[in-house]
């Protein structure tokens, strides 16, 4: 009876729950449709709400990096009362004071015979509720995944199933790429045979979702680097062996799949971003543990090196290549425009934005004759997010990112646990990797990369407090002997 209890504890049940939802995410095209996203949001809240119930039972704690992160939520907590603030029904006069460009919008929608008494910041409240929804299940997974994931097991275990859940991902998206199938999935016209996109309609967002599972990755395998040092070739033998039998061997084997399809998504903006991420956070853990081995400095060689060297020239490397050959000027323009002629939104709706998700409505006044495509994303995360929320959403949101980097790099300077630097080195490369990207792209309006994020935040908190034991006391000086 005991064990069986055991079996069905409702804190592991949600935990392993937790990660089944996170590995489920990409498939339904990275959950950016609606039916998509609302299973993520009913799976979020419900969760939370059983944390919460076995929270007021005494069932579960509230461990050390989910109270230390409370900078994290009370910023969060702000973003979402900014949204709540743009589809809140005001008086006219009141939103003419606020934002008078969204006044002005729904003053020509009244002028067209339909008289509102009270209207809202956001001129498209519909798609803000939408992403307000989309804002709290994203909160929910990050505070999920700082009260569940609480200690040492857990951490590793769920950045292996992170990591191999990837490596599926990306066979998947390999193969189908390799045999050029063309079909439709989930409504979606597919033709893989350009390159690798696994389940999502872009293959960007493929390359952005392999961007920070490899960073996970590499985190586990710096977690599990040991300084051995070898006397003789006999030694050196012995542990080359036994490395090729231990799952080290596995999870690097691995990491070569996840380079090979981030390699044939032939994503210039991914694989530049992974490879610009990956040096930058080395140089930063090189630099600022004081406890890092000699062997990270030789695995981050080897990942440059080996696995753009031998494993990419065998898939599409060269592909690659050309296309980084082959961007012209006008190919840059045309990824900038939306985001450059989104300047002019910023500058009409400068505090508070025009409403979260209303980029799709707003960019057509704005865009030249010279662009006739219909844009639903900047292309470029910072300029709609600035665009949609205003200098105060863009800025609650980078204190966020700002904060949570700190708090990792202060992991990476303090922190002996192996596995702790290791985590800290995925959050600091992860969120790299998506900044870089996100110039050019809309990674953290998918949902699925957007909790992906979410969880290389959670890491970071995580890397620092967990089972982080005091400074011993500084002993006092003893006393001169008396004569």
């Amino acid at each position: 009876m005991r064990s069986l209890k055991r079996l069905i504890r409702p804190e592991k049940s949600l935990y392993w729950a937790l990660l089944a939802l996170v590995v489920w995410l990409p498939v339904p095209l990275g959950s950016n449709r609606a039916w998509a996203w609302a299973l993520m949001e009913v799976a979020a809240f419900t969760m939370l709400a059983v944390w919460l119930v076995l929270w007021a039972r005494d069932k579960v704690v509230v461990e050390v990096p989910l109270r230390k992160s409370w900078p994290v939520f009370a910023l969060l907590g702000a973003w979402v009362l900014l949204l709540v603030l743009q589809i809140t029904p005001m008086p006219v006069s009141m939103v003419e004071a606020i934002s008078p460009e969204s006044a002005r919008i729904h003053g020509m929608v009244s002028v067209l015979g339909v008289a509102k008494e009270a209207i809202t910041i956001s001129i498209e409240p519909h798609a803000t509720q939408i992403a307000l929804m989309k804002t709290l299940a994203y909160i929910a997974i990050f505070f999920l995944f700082l009260a569940l994931v609480n200690n040492r097991e857990r951490v590793q275990r769920a950045a292996q199933v992170l990591v191999y859940a990837a490596v599926l991902h990306a066979i998947y998206g390999v193969l189908m790429h390799l045999s050029g199938v063309q079909g439709v999935y989930l409504g979606e016209d597919f033709t893989h045979g350009s390159s690798a996109s696994g389940f999502y309609p872009n293959r960007n967002h493929f390359a952005g979702m392999l961007e920070m599972m490899l960073a996970i990755g590499i985190g586990l395998l710096i977690a599990g680097l040991a300084d051995r040092k070898a006397t003789s070739w006999k030694k050196v033998a012995a542990n080359l062996i036994e490395w090729i039998l231990s799952p080290k061997m596995l999870l690097r084997l691995s990491l070569c799949i996840l380079v090979i399809a981030l390699t044939t998504t032939h994503s210039r903006m991914g694989n530049t971003a992974f490879f610009a991420s990956l040096l930058i956070a080395g140089a930063i853990g090189i630099a600022l543990s004081k406890h890092a081995t000699r062997n990270v400095v030789v695995l981050l060689v080897s990942l440059v090196v080996l696995d753009l060297a031998i494993v990419g020239s065998w898939f599409g490397v060269e592909k690659l290549v050309k296309r980084l050959e082959e961007t012209t000027v006008q190919n840059v323009q045309e990824r900038e425009e939306p985001a450059a002629y989104a300047l002019g939104i910023i500058e009409n709706y400068p505090v508070l934005g025009s409403g979260a998700g209303s980029f799709y409505v707003t960019f057509p006044k704005y865009r030249p004759e010279t662009i006739p495509n219909f844009f639903d994303y900047a292309h470029n995360d910072y300029a709609q997010i600035a665009s949609e929320t205003g200098v105060v959403g863009i800025g609650l949101l980078g204190l966020v990112v700002a904060i949570t980097l700190g708090v990792a790099l202060r992991a990476q300077a303090v922190r002996r646990d192996p596995l702790m630097r290791g985590m800290s080195f995925a959050s600091i490369m992860g969120i790299t990797a998506i900044l870089i990207h996100s110039w050019v792209d809309f990674n953290l309006h998918i949902p699925a990369n957007a909790v992906f994020f979410m969880v290389l935040l959670a890491l970071g908190w995580i890397s620092l407090y967990m089972d982080r034991q005091p400074p011993p006391p500084t002993p006092a000086p003893a006393e001169p002997a008396k004569p």
